[in-house]
This record gives structure tokens, sequence and C-alpha cells, in this order.
């Protein structure tokens, strides 16, 4: 497929993809302080497979969102033709179907083959993938004939410069946009001189542009430092790890900036992206490094929260500001959207601003199970519930229909489960019925449960084969009791 964007690999400075540093933030500010491209951390195919895109019209970004709800990967327009998407893999089609998930948000593709890190090597990725030019082939193959975007792939060297020679040829071959080489070998650390005389063999062994990384303990301390390595090494292009890590505004042609303005300009984008505090923390730490023992730097570890980490570098005023034009902006679309829902759902169903929070129910209590005990009293068919999910955050409403009346929250929920409850609990709340709330006290249900628990402690004591417990098997059909129940008028 022809390859349709201006990204190109010639004559550029690139912050490298880092595990927690390579985060929108950082990515951001590098850009910002003159960075031509920029690689996000390693993501698992695994886990990019999993998430679901959502545009949040918030903050102004496309998040990749987990089934937990975290964010795995977030971006926006400011880097789209500028963000390359790294992701560790040991499967070609797995490669393919994240490239094609994340393929219009970013401007290339990467495949980690040089991580040595447990947790990526285990699985056959990272580094792992070295010793299989096969797999290497085939993963890299299949990106390049399957998408439009560039593909690019990062490696450490071998432990013979004719492996390594040998190994990128074959790279070469699949047809990828670049190859960034980090120069030490899978068992060597940070410490270890970078080999530049290998860089510099594979820069001289191939067409495609070739990227030197590695160089921030031997050779890059500033700006200038950049062009050295890369003549040293004969690279196309330079990648920065730890340097940019310590300080991004190493891209600097002017020189570098003080930290403290580094970091203040850090914490604003980590504010205005609602980064987690827990990786703005890390980030911060990693460039305050020998003054984390200073008064600033113990107030940053003390820190719990963004709020506090604001405080701690005097920018409280931002915080508050900032957090304030959000709270603006989300209820502005929350208001715009709740117009649209009400000019199209049935103006006959009965709602309420419900949420169902399992903290205030006892354990294996629901409002669902006290629907369905108070319609099977009153001889009702049991409810029938509809739910739909909304394209623009993939929120979810339900709309329970009773008696022939139909209730809904006016509030969405981020899954169907809880869209559910809040919707039984808008209809027994319009019926004066009991929903089994903690604060109710012990009503017949809970009762009944109880019942039902010790019953299968006793029968477990009596050493009977119960394969299900007793509550499981029940089916909540109204016992002789004084259940404290409103009848729905017929």
């Amino acid at each position: 497929m022809t390859v349709n964007t201006p990204l190109c690999f010639r004559g550029k400075k690139i912050l490298a993809p880092m595990v927690r540093v390579g985060t929108l933030p950082m990515r951001l500010l590098a850009l910002d302080y003159g960075a031509d491209i920029v690689y996000c951390e390693e993501l698992i195919d695994i886990k990019m497979l999993q998430c679901k895109r959502v545009i949040n019209e918030v903050l102004e970004t496309v998040d990749f969102i987990a089934p937990n709800e975290r964010v795995v990967f977030r971006t926006c327009e400011r880097e789209r033709h500028h963000v390359v998407f790294q992701m560790g893999s040991a499967d070609a089609e797995r490669a393919l179907a994240v490239a094609k998930l994340v393929e219009s948000d970013v401007a290339g593709i990467d495949i980690n083959m040089g991580c040595p890190k447990e947790y990526s090597t285990k699985g056959g990725m990272g580094a792992a993938l070295l010793s299989d030019p096969d797999k290497i082939e085939s993963i890299l193959t299949t990106l390049v004939k399957g998408i439009c975007k560039p593909v690019t792939c990062k490696i450490r060297i071998l432990p013979s410069v004719e492996d390594t020679v040998n190994l990128v040829k074959r790279i070469e071959k699949t047809g990828i946009a670049a190859i960034a080489v980090h120069g030490r070998k899978k068992e060597e650390r940070p410490q270890h001189p970078v080999h530049c005389d290998v860089i510099k063999a594979i820069s001289e062994a191939v067409s495609i542009p070739v990227i030197a990384n590695g160089g921030s303990h031997d050779f890059i301390k500033e700006y200038t430092d950049i062009e050295t390595f890369q003549k040293a090494t004969a690279a196309s292009s330079v990648m920065i790890a730890r340097a940019a890590m310590w300080n991004p505004s190493i891209f600097r042609k002017e020189g570098l900036f003080p930290l403290k303005e580094v970091m203040q300009d850090y914490i604003k984008y980590a504010v205005r992206y609602d980064n987690h505090y827990t990786n703005t923390k890390y980030c911060l730490c990693q460039m305050l490094r020998e003054q984390l023992e200073t008064t600033q730097g113990k107030k940053l570890h003390a820190a719990q929260s963004t709020q506090e980490i604001c405080e701690a570098f005097e920018m409280a005023d931002f915080y508050e500001e900032t957090t304030a034009i959000f709270e603006a902006k989300k209820t502005s679309s929350e208001t715009e959207t709740q117009g649209e829902d009400d000019q199209m759902e049935d103006p006959d169903v009965i709602k309420m601003a419900v949420r169902f929070d399992k903290r205030e129910y006892p354990p294996q209590i629901t409002p669902k199970m006290y629907l369905l005990e108070w319609c099977r009293k009153e001889k009702h068919p049991q409810p029938v519930y509809e739910t739909v999910q909304r394209p623009l955050d993939r929120l979810f409403c339900s709309v329970v229909t009773v008696a022939e009346q139909k209730y809904r929250s006016t509030l969405w929920d981020k899954s169907k489960k809880l869209a559910e409850q809040a919707a039984a609990i808008v209809c027994l709340r319009a019926l004066g019925v009991p929903e089994g709330k903690l604060c109710e006290g012990e009503t017949h249900l809970i009762n009944k449960r109880k019942r039902e628990d010790r019953e299968c402690l006793n029968n477990r004591d009596h050493g009977e084969d119960l394969s299900e417990p007793s509550h499981k098997k029940a089916n909540f059909i109204a016992e002789t009791s004084d259940m404290n129940v409103a009848k729905m008028p017929r």
C-alpha cells in the first residue's frame, strides 16, 4: 500500500520510546522544544486490542480505553503528524489489528525489537525477536502491506557486527521506512559504552534511514552533542531517551531551559490533558534526580494527587483555573447531549437522575433483584431492559419496562450492568418500593438471602454435596410475608 504521510526519518531529532515516560505530556513538551518526531511508550498488542477508541470532547483528545476504564493511549491533533505508535508484539496478525486500530490517529507504527526487560521478552516480544528473524520478517511485511502509514522497528545490536548487519539487511527488504538501532547488546546496560562503530557499519550497509540511539550516557549532554553523536554513527537521525527524560529541552537549538521552568511546562501539559498523577509524579522525579532530597523534592514525593503536585510547584492557581474550564466544558457537553436525548426519547418514560453504587447495598443484593421480586409478588411480567450505547462517549443507558410503563435514569453509565441497575432504581423509587439499600435496614429479600446462606453452611457441615450455592438456585418467588411495597395502579 502507498504511504500517504509526509513523515520523514532523515535529519531528525527524535524522542525515544520510554516506558512510563513517553506519555502525552512528555511527547508534546518534546515537540515544543524542537523534537521532530516523538515515539510513545511501548504498548502491548493484546492490551490494545481490548481497548475502545473514544473521542474525548472535553480534553479534545482521542483516547484508547481499556475495559477497566484506564486510558492506555491518549493522543491529540497537535502530535498527529509527529507521533509514532510503538507496540510490543510477537504475532503478525495481532500487530496488524492494533496498527489498523490506531492508524488514523498517528504518523507511523513501530515494533519494539530491542527491549531486554522480562515483561517484554517473556512473551516473545522486544529483544526476544532478535533471535527469530523469520518472525521479524513476518510481522514487518504484514504491517507494511496492511497499512498506509510508515512502519519502523527498533533493535539492539547482536553479538557480532556481521550478524547485526545481515539482520538489518533482511529487515530492510520488508519495506520498512526506517530502523532505529540502540548501540548496545541486549545484556548491556546504560553504563556500558555505546557501540558507535556497529551503528556506523549498519548505516553504511543499508539505504533506509538509520536512527542512532543510546548516546545519552557517552555523548548527549546538550543540543550540539546530538550532531556529534550523529556524525560518530553516520546515522540519518538521532533518537534520544534518557537525556530527554532528564530535561526534554535538550531538543532546543538555543540551549537547555532551567529545570524548574521545564518541570512547570510539563505540569501544565499534565493538567491540561488529565494525566494520571502517578505518571506525572514519576516523570518529574526523573527530572529532579539528585534534587529529590530538597524541600521541593520531598513535597513532590509526598504528593498524592495532581492538585498536590501543582501546589508543590506553586501552580495551584493554574490547576484551579484549568479544572474549572474542564468542568464547565463537561457540564456544557452533558447539557447539550441531554437535550438531544430528550428530543429523541419517548416523553412517557419516567426519569430520575440516579446511579447505582454497590457500596450502598448489602453483598449479593441489587435493585434489579428487588424489582424482579416485586413483579413476581404483584403477578406482573418480569422486567424488560432495553440498553443502548451512545457512540459519542461509549456510555450506556437502559430503559426498563414494568407493567407497560418505562423508566430510566437521565445519567449515562460506563457499563450495561450499571445502566440496568440505575433503571431499576428509578422504577422502584417511582413506585415507592424498597430497593435494598443498607440504610433501609433488613428486608424480606435480605433475610431470605441470609436464610439461604445459613442453609448452605449447615448442609456443608453435614457433608452434603453442594455443587451450587443455594442462593444460585433460588428463583425469588415471594413467600408468605408482609413485604412493605406499594401496588402499581392497574
